[in-house]
């Protein structure tokens, strides 16, 4: 197996607790680490030509230069995700190609959605020609399980099951059970290679074994295909 690089993280933010409650989330995520802190940009802007900075987590709102403005400011920017409490942002945030835009307060698992999309943006940017189809092997997503988090390959999930406030990742290596909403575990997935068949269920399309309008099977566990899901699944599965 490869090995995985730490993605190494700056916070930007002028609220103390709001930089706290993001430093404490990087702790309860191993790959992640926690390069600095700052107040402002002025602050950041030194730091960033001082160290080496993957991830971004950068405020808008802020007093002497905004982060919208910052970025803009920044020749080689690293991956950027947003933090704010203003959704008025959002637009000029996202034509400013950051990876996500996080809206405070800032729920666990939004935030570990964010980072995920984080990390598979890393994976592919070193990527020479001929190795597409390893990278594609090689991704992964955290769930949050006993107290730790814990990686999973997306090749090895066989399918997925909400119940209630908490859901069901099927692998080949067995089942791990995660306080999520499935809608969020949707979002970190690439569509093309799971597709919702109902309002419980996510299923890997490499692993159908057969299909009808009504159910898939993958291994030997039939799963049902929704109403309202059945026409995109049909689409999908074409």
């Amino acid at each position: 197996m490869p090995e995985i690089n730490t993605i190494k993280c700056l916070i930007v933010d002028d609220e103390p607790p709001a930089r706290e409650i993001i430093r404490r989330y990087i702790e309860q995520v191993p790959t992640l680490e926690l390069t600095g802190e700052c107040a402002n940009a002025i602050q950041a802007f030194t730091l960033l030509q001082q160290k080496k900075v993957d991830l971004l987590f950068l405020d808008i709102r802020m007093p002497q230069l905004n982060g919208n403005d910052f970025l803009k400011t920044l020749k080689n920017p690293p991956k950027i995700i947003f933090t704010t409490a203003y959704s008025e942002y959002a637009l000029e945030g996202y034509e400013l190609d950051v990876i996500d835009y996080l809206m405070k307060p800032i729920p666990f698992d939004r935030f570990l959605k964010a980072v995920n999309k984080a990390f598979q943006q890393t994976d592919l940017k070193d990527e020479t020609p001929g190795t597409a189809e390893e990278k594609k092997n090689d991704s992964f997503v955290y769930f949050r399980a006993d107290r730790k988090m814990i990686k999973v390959m997306l090749q090895d999930i066989l399918y997925i099951e909400s119940m209630k406030d908490y859901i069901k990742v099927f692998t080949t290596g067995g089942t791990i059970i995660t306080k999520q909403s499935i809608s969020s575990v949707e979002a970190m997935l690439p569509e093309k290679d799971f597709i919702r068949t109902h309002r419980s269920f996510i299923v890997s399309a490499k692993h159908i074994k057969s299909y009808t309008s009504e159910l898939i099977e993958i291994k030997n566990t039939e799963i049902p295909i929704g109403k309202l899901f059945r026409n995109e699944v049909m689409k999908t599965l074409g």
